[in-house]
């Protein structure tokens, strides 16, 4: 009855009330909340010459060459931390995964345990979390991975476990019934099934993880975010400019890298399957 009711055109020509109703809905609570939020279109537009006249200066200056070697070093530690936190969170996303899975689990209460645990890593951001971590154990990017990888364990165990819980019955089924234990049924036949869900899930945080790494350096996590939020407010736009480049760059470039492995991953996979 519901779907009959959202087919459009109607025979009055309007659209159904199931569609109409909640958009106008949602459009008065914006209305409402608009002054909480100070909201305003008008002040963004009366402000368009200010701003035009900022990002003209920040290309004012050239970009001071004699920067480029700290750069080159701050933009390595970035990276490396993005690599490694999400290595850290791979490794441990995987058994997590599988304790959070309805259908992997050994026990029901086991599974609630672990995806609250898991909830609560995705609660907080990473910059709260370097926070946490900077004030245990110092200043420096140790702290930074140690942060990323703990938003990333919530993010990655809690999609490799949704990943699992739809694999095909059959394949488990078939290594029941060669008498195989709880770990080789899990190992053998929902593992291979969830792992191209998996990869696809690590080379996208691992995406997100390289920008969280960017920011990071403002809590002295380490990373190129130090001097990223030096360069704000000192108005150094000049170095703004090339370092905002340079994230731009190691991003694309990341991600590029990504889409090739995702390719030849996905492709790998269909031709076992075809053969």
């Amino acid at each position: 009855m519901s779907l009959l009711r959202l087919r459009w055109p109607t025979p009055n020509g309007l659209p159904p009330r199931l569609i109409w109703m909640p958009l106008l809905i949602v459009a008065v609570l914006l209305a409402i909340s608009e002054h909480l939020v100070e909201f305003s279109p008008l002040f963004v537009l009366s402000k368009i010459d200010e701003i035009g006249a900022f990002i003209a200066r920040m290309f004012e200056n050239p970009p001071p060459l004699d920067y480029l070697p700290q750069l080159a070093e701050k933009m390595l530690e970035t990276i490396e931390m993005a690599i490694l936190a999400t290595l850290i969170a791979a490794v441990i996303s995987l058994p997590m995964g599988f304790l959070a899975a309805h259908n992997a689990t050994p026990h029901p209460l086991v599974g609630q345990v672990v995806r609250d645990l898991l909830s609560f890593f995705r609660a907080l951001p990473e910059l709260v979390w370097a926070l946490v971590f900077v004030s245990a154990i110092g200043l420096g990017p140790f702290p930074g991975i140690l942060a990323i990888a703990v938003v990333s364990i919530g993010f990655m165990a809690k999609f490799f476990a949704e990943a699992i819980e739809v694999v095909n019955k059959g394949p488990i089924e078939g290594i029941h019934a060669t008498g195989a234990g709880w770990f080789q049924v899990r190992y053998f036949a929902m593992f291979p099934q969830a792992l191209p869900d998996f990869v696809g899930t690590l080379l996208y945080v691992l995406d997100h993880n390289l920008r969280a790494a960017t920011v990071l350096g403002i809590v002295g996590a380490g990373g190129i975010g130090f001097d990223l939020i030096n360069s704000i407010r000192y108005f150094e736009f000049d170095r703004l400019i090339i370092i905002v480049l340079a994230i731009y760059l190691a991003v694309t470039v990341v991600d590029r890298l990504s889409d090739t492995l995702r390719t030849r991953i996905i492709q790998g996979g269909g031709c076992k399957h075809g053969s």
